[in-house]
């Protein structure tokens, strides 16, 4: 079962509040997103550690009502 665009969104809202989020549905079938976070929380963390912050917030949602998601992550300037 795909997610909605509107949950993934508060999701991510939930695990980053201070962050500015963008995300695009790259196929129109709430299985396959396009994000960009910029938060605060990935301020001196190698990209890798960001991600991992990233899928640690989905709470277990990857692989299952989300197929793929691509990341851009990065702290404010």
């Amino acid at each position: 079962m795909p997610i909605a665009h509107a949950d993934l969104e508060a999701i991510l809202k939930d695990g980053f509040p201070d962050a500015e989020i963008h995300i695009d549905d790259l196929a129109g079938d709430g299985d396959h997103y396009k994000a960009r976070i910029v938060s605060a929380a990935f301020a001196g963390l190698p990209r890798v550690r960001q991600h991992q912050l990233v899928y640690a917030a989905l709470k277990g949602k990857m692989g299952g009502e989300l197929h793929a998601l691509a990341l851009e992550t990065s702290a404010p300037a």
